[in-house]
């Protein structure tokens, strides 16, 4: 049973829509439906940070909030069903503002104030989970909002000292009031919507999404939307059919064994981070640089993969760790390993009506090592020109297990085999580094594109085999995962 409408809070207001595109963003339904202008249109790509907004929605199994920054102009209406969005608008209380914007203003963070209502937003998110960040949590926090002309030190200052004598807001008064329509919103039957040319669905659980995608295979799947929706705010394609994973149960499975990680296909990046760092610090380092807050909110591991993009930051990582991964259709599941699950650029083994349904991460054993490194232009927020996954095992010095898998440097992410041969069964030593360097010149013929020539992705990536090997040879020294231009 479904109800063709959408239902969430837009601030405390319940809001019932219906007889509404799919297609229109979370910004546009602010700016053109309600004349809320107090969120800006900068970019339209997720970027700049102008549009940040905050929504709340229920943590599942327990009667808590979660609050969360996310970019407007990449996130679908329908999204918001069972949530509660909360603007820049919504935060003065009568003629009193928010002590986050109050801060801004002690602090000059403003000149033009075009990306300030971004900013507080993101601001005001951090210190509803957070209430004493540390200047880097602020940092992080802040990371996806850009600045032209205030520059950062007063903004930072500026979120650093909105909880210092902060009185409690409207929405800690509400909560429980909030917590309570949430909870009623969610016992509702699965959420649709329509204006009779385009559809939307959001399924409860995997029978619900087989079914439909038996049923209409054509149908575009849609996570957090953070690549999917550019299509329509960059090339104004208009998608047809939408199916939201985001309220399937079981595609938000969570689990942490003794020997592996199990990760839903639509959990969200912030969600599953800080259990992967535990055990491969330099992944959750790397997944830290995956796009800004913002889009690691929305954005999903199975849309990572799925995507089948070259220069996806995901697939190289797990490919090198050997991870698995399990594609349903109907009934019917079946188990692939990651690496063999990209064909040729954006091809992959997905069968009509077939989704990703989730993820299997082995942890390391003594001796293993996870080596990760993402080159791009900028740290934060940047699209990956290589990124290198190296996984080794060691014993005694030889090198008794490895794979190697790039992103960047072919029309899909993949495993540099010949440069695996060269080490495999070998002593870790520098005249078999240089024999793989050389061997990594015939796994791949990179392209040159805006973000690297061909000839310096390929010196790049035999340059971080180097880099390893060293790293691995002072393995007593900590690395960190680091960016070159």
């Amino acid at each position: 049973m479904t109800i063709s409408t959408v239902r969430f809070l837009l601030n405390n207001e319940v809001v019932t829509l219906e007889n509404t595109d799919p297609n229109l963003t979370v910004l546009q339904y602010l700016r053109e439906k309600q004349f809320n202008t107090g969120t800006k249109e900068g970019c339209c790509s997720g970027d700049c940070g102008a549009c940040t907004v905050v929504v709340a929605e229920l943590i599942p199994n327990k009667k808590d909030l979660d609050y969360k920054s996310i970019n407007s102009c990449i996130s679908f209406v329908g999204s918001l069903h069972g949530k509660q969005l909360i603007t820049v608008e919504d935060l003065q209380d009568g003629a009193n503002l928010h002590h986050v914007q109050q801060s801004m203003v002690d602090n000059h963070a403003s000149q033009c104030g075009f990306c300030t209502p971004g900013f507080v937003m993101s601001s005001f998110a951090l210190h509803k989970v957070n209430s004493q960040p540390s200047r880097a949590e602020v940092v992080e926090a802040l990371a996806g909002n850009l600045c032209r002309c205030t520059g950062y030190r007063s903004i930072i200052d500026a979120a650093m000292a909105s909880s210092e004598h902060a009185k409690p807001d409207s929405f800690t008064l509400h909560y429980q009031q909030t917590v309570q329509q949430l909870s009623e919103f969610k016992a509702l039957p699965s959420a649709s919507l329509s204006d009779h040319q385009h559809s939307y669905f959001a399924p409860k659980n995997v029978s619900e999404l087989a079914t439909k995608l038996i049923e209409q295979p054509s149908a575009v799947l849609v996570a957090g939307g953070t690549d999917l929706a550019l299509s329509v705010t960059q090339n104004f394609n208009i998608i047809d059919d939408l199916v939201y994973l985001g309220d399937v149960d079981e595609l938000r499975v969570l689990e942490n064994s003794d020997t592996q990680f199990v990760i839903g296909s639509a959990v969200p990046y912030n969600e599953f981070t800080p259990m992967l760092h535990d055990e491969y610090h330099e992944l959750g380092e790397m997944i830290e640089r995956i796009g800004s807050r913002q889009v690691r909110n929305n954005g999903t591991l199975g849309g990572n993969v799925g995507n089948a993009s070259p220069i996806g930051d995901m697939p190289p990582a797990l490919i090198a760790l050997g991870a698995e991964m399990v594609l349903q259709r109907g009934d019917v599941e079946r188990k692939i390993a990651v690496e063999d699950f990209f064909i040729a650029y954006k091809r992959t083994v997905l069968q009509e009506s077939e989704f990703i349904n989730r993820f299997y991460i082995p942890k390391a054993k003594p001796g293993q090592f996870l080596k990760l490194y993402k080159i791009s232009k900028r740290i934060d927020d940047d699209i990956s020109a290589v990124l290198a996954a190296f996984f080794i095992e060691i014993k005694d010095n030889v090198v008794t297990d490895l794979r190697l898998a790039f992103g960047g440097m072919a029309g899909i992410p993949m495993r540099a085999k010949q440069c695996e041969a060269a080490l495999l069964n070998k002593p870790l030593n520098q005249e078999n580094i240089s024999a793989a360097q050389q061997a990594l010149a015939h796994d791949f013929q990179p392209m040159s594109d805006v973000r690297a020539s061909d000839k310096y992705r390929m010196k790049v990536a035999q340059n971080l085999m180097q880099k390893c090997y060293l790293e691995l040879k002072n393995r007593n020294i900590e690395t960190r995962v680091v960016s070159y231009a």
